[in-house]
């Protein structure tokens, strides 16, 4: 007698198979235990399941997945598979867990598989049994953690002392449930309410366990070296774990295997985190929620903020979402006036004076000062204007550090030809390769070719080609040669020493351990100028900065991309936010924005550190446009060999679902070229789908997926490599 049992297996959504397999077992398996099962003719990981919408319904492999039942013997049957063997060892992953990829799966339009085993760490997909139960007893071995519920008594020495607003932050998140919106200035301390916060949790129960996401991989170590600080000597060595990306398969298993046995405590990660097997959370905290590195941007294309608090309301536990610059939508959401979020401000830094004021439109006293230089009334084509230099060098020779940011990396984003026009353009992209001076090379941010620089001109044979534009090695050069007479302090050497400039960014943190050691480098203060793009704006608590000078933040001004302007304040606010760090140095902290358009209202609001007032204008813009969150989005991309195809496909799905779009209430938009239409030779289309109720547009999105697939089996599907469907997207 033989039993089935529904399993998840990893299927892409374009595959057509977007539900459980029907399997046979000879024993009963719970749902939520992991096996591993034939698949074609490989052996794969799979999840037992239990899903709802196969109760009426049948698998692709045509039989019910409801309830486990008794087969009798039969030719449909003989057809069946069995599973070939559960790993034992491992708790079920549990109701809530499942409960949560099934969301994420029905909400942005992905096949539940992909979505539950891309949330397994990928080593776990090639153990057997016995490789395991091997990695089990080391583990339990090297889990010598003291007794979980000692640390209900535990007090820790020496903490800091809290400011009124940190006080408060924590009083008002014991009257009210959450989720919270901690709005907080940059430097206000926001980080020992979420550790204090999470202590409350741990001491509460003595199995507890917290979440604690941030937006990038570079912001990981300095808040994991902080947690295992405060936790690691009352909770145990490996109580605190990181997940994320950057780690080695073997790491990540480990981490895996901590949290989803209890072990771990607390788990650091990024947007992948938010997957993780936690039986015991009690809280959730998403630091920096405003970034847009919590949107995933291949596969299932989820908002890990967005799942975060979906996560906090199905587990019952508390979401602080926290930020200087929230995202719009958050900031909507945590309107006085009918808001689904708990707003906390923390308006003041720590050690800095109160921030109440008669006027309610003056900045902070502590925040740093905001000069606007206008760059039309500077020399023509600098790229450093001569009062900023001059203010650099005050800092210099008095021991203090300067920061300088620009967006984009490299030498220079071109070369050219000054005879023909020729221009680095990237053979298999629309775009063009970036000079990199560093190692004489062409390479293309999109595809990764990497070329040496020609000697001379491929098209004519000019041997005077030049660099257009700057990135930050051509900052980094040129900052070297204006300060090259400039000394700096030293109690060694009364003449002085040369100016120390180091340069953070992709480019030259690709080694691993490199990214550590530059920021070592800066915090020890043996770096006076860095230079860097948006990777050192964001989370970094550099004590020595007093200037921040952002060169050329120009370009987003004027965007077609409706996000833009948020963007760009953001970045300038949290890149404003280095500066002053250190309260005996926060009297002379200064950002230099250099514009050519220093009347715009984003720069206006800047000046005064106005979060409030830049949001209200532009959520009042949105509303007036009927943009998100006034009304909600979703795209349709496609990948083909051709651009005819890859539209072909879009237009011919649009015709086909025209009616039904109009059932709904949604707008269907013509299909277009993305900004960067051509990437490795594939060339990418997108449609945006609109409506002013995100119910409606998921009952189109559901109802529509039958005529996607069946546009691509059909002729119009000829030529298409992959579509896929991008809920709630980040650009468009």
């Amino acid at each position: 007698m033989s039993l089935t049992v529904s399993v998840l297996v990893h299927t892409p959504a374009h595959s057509g198979l977007g539900g459980a397999l029907t399997y046979l077992s000879e024993q009963p398996l719970a749902p939520g235990a992991l096996v591993r099962v034939p698949l074609g003719s490989r052996e794969t990981l799979g999840v037992v399941w239990d899903e709802p919408s196969t109760a009426s319904g049948t698998t692709s492999s045509g039989l019910s997945a409801s309830a486990a039942q008794t087969l009798d013997a039969s030719p449909s049957q003989a057809k069946l598979k069995a599973v070939s063997a559960e790993l034992s060892g491992l708790a079920p992953l549990n109701a809530a867990w499942r409960a949560l990829v099934t969301f994420a799966a029905s909400y942005y339009q992905r096949s539940a598989g992909e979505v539950a085993l891309a949330a397994l760490p990928p080593q776990l997909r090639d153990l057997d049994n016995t490789q395991l139960a091997r990695r089990l007893k080391r583990k339990a071995k090297a889990d010598q953690a003291p007794d979980a519920a000692s640390f209900q008594g535990h007090t820790e020495p020496n903490l800091p002392p809290l400011t009124p607003e940190q006080t408060a932050a924590l009083a008002a998140m014991a009257k009210h449930p959450g989720p919270y919106l901690m709005f907080g200035a940059t430097g206000s301390g926001k980080t020992e309410v979420y550790m204090r916060r999470v202590t409350q949790a741990l001491a509460q129960n003595p199995q507890a366990q917290a979440l604690v996401m941030v937006p990038e991989i570079n912001l990981t170590p300095q808040l994991e070296e902080r947690f295992i600080q405060r936790f690691a000597t009352a909770l145990g060595e490996g109580s605190v774990v990181a997940m994320h990306s950057g780690m080695t398969a073997a790491q990540r298993l480990k981490s895996w295997l901590a949290a989803h046995q209890g072990a771990a405590r607390i788990v650091l990660g990024t947007r992948m985190a938010v997957f993780a097997s936690m039986p015991h959370l009690r809280l959730i905290v998403v630091d920096e929620e405003h970034d847009p590195s919590y949107k995933q941007q291949e596969g299932a294309r989820y908002s890990a903020r967005d799942l975060a608090v979906y996560r906090g309301k199905l587990e019952g536990v508390p979401v602080i979402l926290g930020s200087a610059t929230p995202s719009l939508e958050t900031w909507y959401h945590s309107r006085p006036d009918g808001g689904r979020y708990a707003r906390i401000h923390m308006p003041s830094r720590v050690g800095g004076a109160s921030s109440e004021s008669s006027d309610p439109k003056a900045p902070p006293s502590d925040l740093p000062l905001v000069r606007r230089v206008d760059m039309n009334h500077q020399p023509k084509r600098a790229v450093f204007s001569p009062p900023l230099i001059e203010a650099i060098k005050e800092r210099i020779a008095r021991g203090e550090q300067v920061m300088v940011l620009l967006n984009r990396r490299g030498y220079a984003p071109v070369l050219a030809c000054t005879e023909c026009d020729w221009k680095s353009d990237c053979p298999y992209c629309s775009a063009y390769r970036v000079f990199h001076k560093i190692d004489r090379s062409l390479r293309c941010h999109h595809c990764g070719l990497a070329q040496p620089v020609p000697r001379a001109c491929p098209s004519c044979g000019n041997p005077d080609i030049a660099p257009v534009g700057r990135g930050t090695e051509r900052l980094e050069e040129h900052l070297a040669e204006l300060l090259a007479d400039i000394r700096r302090p030293d109690p060694g050497h009364p003449e002085g020493l040369p100016v120390r400039i180091a340069r953070i960014d992709a480019d030259s943190t690709r080694l691993k351990g490199e990214l550590e050691s530059q920021l070592a480098q800066v915090h020890a203060g043996d770096v006076d100028v860095l230079v860097g793009t948006q990777m050192i704006a964001k989370g970094h608590d550099f004590r020595r900065i007093t200037l921040v000078a952002a060169v050329n933040p120009d370009g987003a001004l004027f965007s077609s991309d409706f996000r833009a302007p948020e963007r760009v304040f953001s970045l300038l606010m949290q890149s404003a936010g280095r500066a002053g760090r250190d309260a005996a140095l926060r009297g002379r902290s200064e950002m230099w924005v250099q514009t050519f358009h220093p009347a715009h209202p984003l720069f206006a609001a800047l000046k005064q550190h106005d979060y409030p007032s830049f949001a209200e204008s532009q959520l009042k813009e949105r509303e007036q446009a009927g943009l998100p969150p006034f009304s909600f989005q979703a795209l349709v991309r496609s990948d083909a060999r051709t651009q005819d195809a890859a539209q072909g496909f879009l237009q011919a799905a649009r015709d086909a679902g025209a009616a039904l779009a109009e059932q709904f209430g949604v707008t269907l938009y013509p299909a277009v070229p993305l900004t960067i239409q051509r990437v490795a030779n594939v060339e990418r289309a997108q449609m945006l789908m609109e409506s002013a109720s995100r119910t409606a547009l998921q009952k189109f999105l559901v109802a529509w997926q039958d005529t996607l697939h069946a546009t691509r089996a059909g002729t119009s599907g000829k030529g298409v490599i992959r579509w896929a469907v991008d809920v709630d997207p980040l650009s468009i």
